[in-house]
């Protein structure tokens, strides 16, 4: 929820189009070296919020490094400063939890090879073209970019929900890169418009804990509100479902406004909401995130598409989920997780 007291606007100033890659409102991949774009506004933010100390910055990024190269010489891992940068700020530069979110990203990865083998755009173009998720193009005041999700376009008899999964996860992968993301944080708005039992009874309990395990526990951003609109009486049904896998901070995080579009508009301001949600900023544009997106194949088919190095490797116990301990039971859900890591960057 925005705070109501913030005047400073939060969000970067526009791209320049090269910067941009022919999009000009959402900024390009990182150079290869790492170069603060912080704008003073977001390094104060980020100082008083994450720990983040600038003139430290760099020395808390080696810390990290070492730790990893010490405790887990066989990760396979990124270890340029931007990348783990991502981590230390999600975890406000406590470096044991950093290390453990990287262990969860990449032990999640393996966890569900559904999800992550050949993951690239191109794959998830029919949810795309669906109409299933997009991203706004303005930030709201605080600099937060907002996830448009809208399950009811979405029938069983599409195509497999976890193909959903694969599009959300490439969108999050997208929406890390620039900085003021791992900053600010953002927003999710759900239009449930059209969700019949169908929809509400397919992901069900199993897929549910997966997911939430890797956008909660294995996923370097800071979801900061989940705003739930047009939601229909089944909706109890389906938060009862994702409920007791969301930690008590996170399920504060949840707004359900129902039809009532003035109480999504206390929490998102008209400014930047489409008219379809009783905004002022135009229509909204499902293709434009989608090119984005479509235009990035080529860096995604580096991160996730290369073969397996570590085939065969069996971490140690550490690599399993946050707060959960191994049992050796249950092979369908995290716990006792023994997953190959695996780098592919």
């Amino acid at each position: 929820m925005a705070d109501q007291h913030e005047s400073i606007d939060l969000r970067s100033p526009p791209a320049e189009p090269a910067a941009a890659a022919g999009h000009s409102w959402f900024p390009g991949p990182p150079p290869p070296i790492y170069s603060c774009t912080l704008t003073p506004e977001l390094v104060a933010k980020a100082r008083e919020e994450l720990q983040e100390k600038p003139e430290w910055r760099l020395r808390d990024v080696q810390a990290l490094r070492d730790m990893i190269l010490k405790d887990q010489p066989n990760l396979r891992t990124r270890l340029d400063d931007a990348f783990l940068l991502r981590f230390l700020r999600a975890r406000k530069f406590d470096y044991d939890r950093a290390l453990q979110l990287l262990l969860n990203y990449h032990a999640g990865r393996k966890a569900w090879p559904e999800v992550f083998q050949d993951l690239k755009p191109s794959t998830v173009k029919h949810v795309l073209d669906l109409g299933f998720l997009t991203v706004l193009p303005q930030p709201d005041p605080n600099g937060r970019y907002i996830l448009c999700l809208r399950p009811g376009k979405w029938k069983p008899n599409d195509y497999p929900f976890v193909d959903n999964v694969r599009a959300i996860y490439l969108t999050l992968e997208k929406l890390i890169q620039p900085e003021e993301t791992q900053v600010n944080g953002i927003v999710i708005l759900a239009d449930y418009s059209g969700v019949g039992m169908s929809q509400a009874s397919n992901p069900g309990p199993f897929l549910a804990k997966k997911v939430v395990s890797i956008l909660q526990d294995g996923f370097p951003i800071r979801i900061k509100a989940v705003n739930i609109i047009n939601e229909p009486r089944i909706f109890k049904g389906i938060f009862a479902i994702i409920k007791p896998f969301l930690k008590e901070k996170m399920a504060e995080r949840y707004i359900l406004h129902g039809s009532d579009l003035r109480s999504l508009h206390r929490n998102i301001p008209r400014s930047v909401l489409p008219e379809e949600y009783g905004g002022v900023a135009g229509h909204l544009d499902m293709s434009a995130w989608s090119r984005i997106l479509l235009d990035s194949e080529e860096e995604f088919i580096v991160e996730f598409c290369q073969p397996d190095p570590l085939e065969g490797v069996v971490p140690p116990d550490s690599m399993l989920y946050e707060g959960e301990q191994a049992s050796g039971q249950d092979d369908d859900t995290f716990r006792g997780l023994r997953s190959q890591l695996y780098y592919c960057y």
